[in-house]
């Protein structure tokens, strides 16, 4: 049983914004179906989390008109703060609210055939290529309630191609900056790497702005063709009144790899989808993510890798902070179907909880429909070790002081590992204030 969607926009305004905004045709079927399925589909249900009360809807503006920069020089100091010097300034983009606000791409990359730029301008200037991809074979716009909002709601986001024999040595940079309380994101994140393609993306989520009922509904869709390497690397840090659900999806090839490093560190309600299908023989796939929650709030966070492909390799590395009443679920999940013989599917899922009304719940799973494998997992929920703090505070630091060397330490394992410099510096940023 289904209940009806309340939206402040009907399907005529759906129709017209994307008139409005010169989309093709594909795209406004895509809206309208959406659109149409709504009151049909269910919400998700997350593992031991309750969201039909959560507000997904409760919003008043579908698109917030900003001011755009025009220069690096012109941007916040919050975003300037987030971007690699030496790297991600010479690919980079910035999204304001729902305004493309600033973009920059090397020639070179141009010369070459790539394409990095906002979902809109890609799907007028290359419509086929984004219609062959857009919510077919990864996210789907009719999965559920979520998804379908997402797909006639989409008002932002990015689209990067890279052509086949392409490689790319410098990261491309996406900034999504929320610093009006009645903007909404409904931002899509599309990502192709073509044959024999390398590319390493790096995107952050920063709210300057306190919203009351702020929603951020995100779906990130991640190709790695034959051979193909994509290395995708964010941080999320969302205000205290955001309601966030976000999808981020990889389907991987033969022989292509997909490495995720997320540090997800809003500090509203928030449900968190990973999911990298492993099609393609000898595909590989690798999740790293690292979470720090306080406050009342709930989070879900599933991570998932299936394996399709014979000697495909999937790897989970999970390892999560919970602070004063804040409670999260962390599931885990590895799969391999029959037929993906001589693969490996291996996980860990490690949960520190740092106060009494504190919760974490670790939920390491293996669905395993073949015989000629390998798999393991690992899992703990625990508090604070006494005896380590008592060792540090005994040598003249103050408990609070203590606590953060010891959050620092329980989370190093997955911050060291993340293969992109400008995410870990970044989320070591964020895990500073968020852990004083």
């Amino acid at each position: 049983m289904t209940t009806e969607t309340k939206l402040p926009f009907d399907q005529e305004y759906v129709s017209s914004f994307s008139k409005q905004n010169n989309e093709p045709g594909w795209l406004l079927d895509v809206r309208n179906s959406a659109y149409a399925a709504l009151d049909t589909l269910p919400l998700p249900r997350p593992d031991k989390t309750k969201i039909d009360k959560w507000n997904f809807t409760g919003f008043t503006k579908h698109v917030v008109e900003s001011e755009i920069f025009t220069s690096v020089e012109e941007l916040p100091e919050s975003v300037r703060t987030l971007i690699d010097a030496n790297e991600g300034s010479k690919n980079l983009y910035i999204q304001r609210n729902n305004t493309p606000a600033f973009s920059m791409v090397a020639e070179e990359l141009k010369n070459q055939g790539v394409i990095f730029t906002d979902i809109f301008t890609a799907a007028r200037d290359h419509a086929d290529l984004v219609q062959k991809y857009f919510m077919k074979d990864g996210v789907k716009a009719d999965e559920h309630r979520l998804t379908a909002l997402h797909a006639a709601l989409l008002n932002g986001g990015v689209f990067i191609y890279v052509p086949k024999n392409v490689e790319i040595k410098e990261p491309l940079q996406a900034v999504f900056l929320h610093d009006n309380p009645e903007a909404s994101l409904f931002n899509h994140v599309l990502v192709v790497a073509d044959d024999n393609s390398q590319l390493t993306y790096v995107e952050n989520y920063i709210s300057t702005a306190e919203a009351e009922n702020g929603i951020v509904n995100i779906v990130t869709e991640v190709f790695a063709n034959t051979n193909a390497r994509v290395a995708y690397g964010a941080v999320d840090n969302l205000s205290k009144g955001i309601t966030t659900y976000v999808n981020r999806r990889g389907t991987a090839g033969r022989d292509a790899k997909i490495e995720w490093a997320l540090g997800l560190m809003n500090d509203g309600n928030t449900i968190s989808e990973n999911v990298t299908n492993l099609v393609g023989d000898g595909s590989f796939g690798d999740a790293k993510t690292v979470v720090v929650g306080r406050g009342e709030q709930i989070q879900n966070f599933t991570t998932q890798i299936t394996h399709w492909g014979k000697h495909s390799e999937g790897y989970i590395l999970k390892h999560g902070v919970m602070k004063d009443s804040a409670s999260s679920i962390f599931n885990g999940i590895g799969k391999i179907e029959h037929g993906a013989s001589k693969s490996n599917a291996e996980q860990e899922s490690r949960v520190l909880m740092l106060s009494e009304k504190a919760r974490g719940d670790a939920n390491p799973i293996l669905l395993i429909d073949e015989d000629d494998v390998t798999a393991g997992h690992a899992a703990s929920v625990g508090r604070v070790d006494p005896i380590q703090l008592y060792y540090l505070m005994s040598r003249g630091i103050p408990k609070h002081e203590a606590e953060r060397l010891v959050i620092h330490g329980f989370l190093a394992p997955v911050v060291n590992q993340l293969p992109i410099e400008a995410v870990k510096k970044g989320l070591v940023e964020v895990i500073e204030r968020k852990v004083k």
